[in-house]
């Protein structure tokens, strides 16, 4: 029996019968999907990339649109011998990392143009907060992205003892910027490595030391809401978070612009038109390009910034 599975191929079934339900095993080149149907619901898993039956693994992954020569398109320059973290990301690095979230939404979500928008838009934040490049440079400022893994020269150790009983600072612990979307201070140490399950707080240097836990964290924060009744910028993204008329006279609408305001509120956000914010859309419009998608599926200027937006959590001390 021969099936449409959304992906624009055929598969062939083979039904086994299971007590709680239809279980069906579609092989596919390589690759075996495991659909379920739960509470009147298609789930499925699609192994280690998408595993643990979600309906988001009924959707492509992120590796069946997404390979390694356009990543190495997106980040043509990080390993020139001029960047500062040479050899350490890798097209593995981030997939492998993304198969803890895929099931959860990240890249699986909506139609494969959404899926697509989502990498690009997440991809955007990590070329735009780890560039080295500037107007002049070879391949234009855009090629430059993953060109960091880590601040070169920190100011401070960003211990801040206000967190000393939640998030008390390491004898010796620098928690300086690090990673794919960079993490500054012991508080934000300490909550991604509770969401990630690894002891940031006492080893933050774990962060520059592995590339796959670098875009976890990344995703991780990502995928989780600041605070309890704020969406992430997942949930902002892809649309599943519908705004309150408080964020719509905050002029806080789905897409690009709201998750700047999740991610880094006003740093970048409500101050009109500045480079801190232009460098982010302008990696996002550059990355749905090299992906095919075309910048012009990025919104209105309304949705793809967020110059004029009122930040989530506005900054009161020191901030990431």
């Amino acid at each position: 029996m021969a099936v449409n599975f959304n992906m624009g191929f055929a598969i062939s079934f083979v039904i086994i019968a299971a007590a709680a339900g239809a279980w069906v095993v579609a092989a596919q080149s390589s690759k075996e999907i495991i659909v379920k149907t739960v509470k009147g619901q298609k789930v499925c898993d699609q192994g280690w990339e998408c595993k643990g039956l979600s309906k988001y693994c009924c959707n492509q992954t992120i590796s069946d649109f997404f390979q390694t020569y356009q990543f190495e398109n997106l980040f043509a320059k990080r390993n020139t011998p001029v960047a500062h973290a040479v050899g350490f990301w890798d097209y593995k690095s981030f997939i492998t990392a993304s198969a803890t979230y895929q099931p959860l939404g990240f890249g699986t979500t909506g139609s494969k143009l959404t899926q697509m928008k989502e990498v690009a838009a997440f991809l955007g934040h990590v070329g735009a907060k780890t560039t080295c490049g500037y107007g002049v440079a070879t391949g234009g400022p855009l090629a430059w992205g993953l060109c960091y893994n880590k601040e070169m020269s920190p100011s401070q150790d960003y211990c801040d003892e206000y967190y000393k009983y939640d998030y008390p600072c390491a004898p010796g612990a620098q928690y300086y910027g690090r990673g794919a979307i960079p993490i500054y201070w012991n508080y934000n140490y300490g909550a991604v490595g509770e969401g990630l399950k690894q002891d940031l707080l006492n080893h933050p240097e774990y962060i520059e030391q592995n590339a796959t836990l670098a875009f976890q964290a990344a995703m991780w924060r990502w995928m989780t809401p600041v605070k309890k009744g704020q969406p992430s910028a997942h949930d902002a993204f892809v649309g599943t978070w519908k705004p309150t008329k408080n964020d719509t006279l905050a002029k806080r609408f789905p897409g690009f612009g709201t998750t700047m305001n999740i991610l880094y509120g006003d740093n970048v956000c409500g101050q009109g038109d500045v480079d801190s914010m232009n460098v982010l859309v302008s990696h996002y419009q550059y990355y749905l390009d090299l992906m095919g998608v075309g910048r012009e599926e990025a919104g209105p200027h309304e949705v793809l910034t967020c110059g004029e937006q009122v930040a989530f959590n506005p900054s009161y001390k020191s901030s990431s």
